[in-house]
């Protein structure tokens, strides 16, 4: 399979013409419904089929059997991330850009320069900031733990519940797990929303094929030497 991932123009463009799947990082339901329909809307110009082309945003679950659990989870990870080091995170996420001359509790600094990383996360990240009116510290910290993706945090049925709309209102064709924590982040998921997914009729309950692109739905592209006529000959040296 052919994955992309990037938001800039030019990778948008290779994404639409090549990829089969798409890894994204929009952080709100309005953006990622936007970056779905754009994109699609691409790869049929190119002729291709959407439906062969999988956008799969990055998603961070921090799951508690009730919604108390998982905040009082979200709190303690929360606090394992030092303030200066969320900040070189979130320094990483923007591409680089040196925020050490910005106080941490001062306002989010609205002359940063756009790198030539992911240009929609720095997008994502400056657009989450200005509408919340967030602080520095605020948007690193918030940044850190799942490097500029999506974080959804609660009990299994709220996790499904926000899998399940991005879902169904046309903002993606799946996630891109990124658990907060391994094994157990990854753990909690399989035990606790995997079911709950499956009794929605969202997710398998047995594999249907045996590859990847089989998992996803993708058809086998058929073979550019298909019907080519192969042949060989042994050409002897003359002594």
């Amino acid at each position: 399979m052919i994955v992309q991932a990037g938001g800039s123009e030019d990778m948008i463009k290779v994404a639409a013409e090549f990829a089969e799947v798409i890894f994204c990082a929009p952080l709100t339901l309005a953006a990622a419904q936007k970056f779905y329909a754009g994109l699609k809307g691409r790869v049929a110009g190119h002729g291709r089929a959407p439906a062969q082309v999988k956008i799969m945003p990055g998603l961070s679950a921090i799951i508690g059997r009730t919604q108390a659990e998982a905040e009082e989870q979200y709190a303690y990870l929360q606090s394992l991330i030092h303030p200066v080091v969320a900040r070189e995170i979130l320094s990483l996420v923007l591409g680089s850009v040196d925020l050490s001359a910005y106080p941490l509790d001062g306002p989010f600094p609205e002359d940063l320069p756009l790198s030539n990383a992911s240009q929609s996360t720095f997008q994502y990240v400056i657009d989450m900031a200005r509408s919340e009116n967030l602080t520095l510290r605020q948007v690193a910290m918030r940044v850190a733990g799942a490097r500029g993706k999506s974080v959804v945090r609660g009990s299994p049925t709220q996790v499904a519940d926000h899998m399940e709309q991005w879902f169904k209102e046309s903002a993606c064709d799946g996630f891109n797990l990124m658990p907060p924590f391994l094994p157990g982040g990854l753990d909690d998921f399989v035990a606790l929303v995997l079911p709950e997914l499956q009794r929605r009729g969202l997710f398998r309950t047995e594999y249907e094929g045996r590859t990847l692109r089989e998992h996803l739905g993708l058809e086998r592209p058929a073979s550019r030497y298909a019907g080519a006529a192969v042949t060989s000959e042994a050409v002897l040296p003359v002594a």
